[in-house]
């Protein structure tokens, strides 16, 4: 039986871990989000993991506020830079593999081809500019994982996809940017990506480094929210805008595609279009009300 530490469980990723953990045999979770554990308390850290036995540690906190982060610096870093190196540190002494989670914010966003691990980081944000230090952190011990995701969304928490259910169920026009590029992240499969490399290193050496996870395909955050409002066949039409209509004191990649193929060839894993695991958080969403 593989123990396995997960923080920030009550975070969208986090989440999703504890809706899934029960369906893999032979993993243990232990859940925790700030009330039992502070992870910036290096102490609190090594008291927690003594004698736990963890063979993995998956960090799901951060600091995850893109705007607030530029009037909040110390409070980003103390998160995504400095309880990261309490958990690399920690994860060392007992022996524990570390997978941190990471994101497409540590670059700049001017590329015109989807970015692969070893591209030159060059964060733009306070944001990007603290989990680039918590990457760096991460590294400093050889038996990490860092995934970088990029858009992150989830039937748990504040999200783009669930903000545009709202609202578009409540106005009949929605502006939307255009000329920003991603790909959506369904949490609930990077979380079982995570748990496949779990599996994978259990039975094999840590394969260290970083990685790169998004669902496939490419869009723009107007054809994610024309997606949401035509799945849900609201009343409402998407306009789209360009970045400069929509003042933010932060400035967003234009472009964050990730290239994925060095996890799935790594790891063997599959990964779905945004678009079918879209539908299926949609579907998910829609079965609560």
């Amino acid at each position: 039986m593989s123990r396995i530490l997960v923080t920030g469980s009550n975070g969208q990723l986090g989440s999703e871990f504890q809706k899934i953990a029960s369906g893999f045999s032979g993993l243990n979770f232990v859940f925790t989000d700030v009330y039992e554990l502070d992870i910036t308390n290096l102490q609190a850290v090594d008291d927690f993991c003594k004698n736990k036995d963890f063979n993995f540690i998956v960090n799901c906190a951060a600091y995850t506020a893109v705007d607030k982060a530029e009037s909040d610096v110390e409070m980003a870093y103390k998160i995504n830079r400095d309880a990261v190196k309490n958990l690399a540190m920690v994860a060392s002494k007992y022996n524990a593999a570390l997978i941190h989670v990471s994101t497409d914010y540590v670059f700049d966003g001017t590329s015109y081809r989807p970015y692969v691990e070893d591209d030159t980081i060059n964060p733009q944000s306070a944001y990007g500019k603290t989990k680039a230090e918590g990457e760096f952190e991460a590294l400093k011990y050889d038996r990490s994982i860092i995934i970088r995701t990029s858009w992150l969304y989830s039937s748990f928490g504040a999200n783009f996809v669930k903000t545009m259910m709202k609202l578009g169920s409540e106005r009949s026009e929605l502006k939307v940017i255009f000329d920003q590029i991603g790909t959506p992240t369904y949490a609930e499969d990077l979380a079982l990506s995570i748990i496949s490399i779990t599996r994978y290193s259990i039975e094999n050496e840590i394969k260290s480094g970083i990685y790169h996870f998004s669902n496939e395909g490419v869009c723009s955050w107007y054809d994610f929210a024309f997606e949401i409002i035509e799945f849900q066949k609201y009343n409402c039409s998407v306009k789209p805008i360009e970045s400069k209509d929509y003042p933010s004191i932060v400035k967003r990649p234009f472009y964050s595609v990730l290239n994925k193929t060095k996890i799935k060839s790594t790891f063997n894993i599959e990964i779905p279009h945004w678009k079918t695991s879209l539908y299926k958080c949609l579907n998910e969403l829609n079965s609560k009300k």
